[in-house]
């Protein structure tokens, strides 16, 4: 087969899968919002305030501009934890895969600032 014939082949190949994979990083909110529901999360973390734990925008406002704030709380996401945020105790998520915990720690850590 010809050389050029072949580039071309890839060439369409790359374009034609563009499309698919911008639409997957589209859906990044929505993949943690989904994640949030099924691992419970909305059960105890409102989107702004305190309800047993904190709110997603508290959390994302006490660790604005810590650059390692993404891994370590995907970290405590499946690790869980108690003291960071007063004496209740986040359960561990041992199901959780590392990268859906990271998908909901970039997705918290992304939410807005509240008056």
């Amino acid at each position: 087969m010809d050389c050029a014939v072949v580039a071309l082949g890839v060439r369409i190949l790359l374009l034609a899968s563009l499309p698919i994979a911008t639409a997957q990083a589209a859906d990044g909110p929505s993949d943690a919002l989904r994640l949030s529901g099924s691992y419970g999360c909305m059960a105890c973390h409102g989107m702004v305030r305190k309800q047993v734990g904190p709110g997603f925008a508290q959390i994302a406002a006490r660790y604005q501009g810590d650059a390692a704030a993404p891994a370590r709380l995907a970290g405590k996401i499946r690790g869980g934890g108690v003291g960071e945020w007063g004496r209740v105790i986040m359960p561990r998520q041992p199901r959780m895969t590392v990268a859906e915990s990271e998908t909901l720690a970039r997705w918290v850590l992304a939410q807005p600032p509240q008056p």
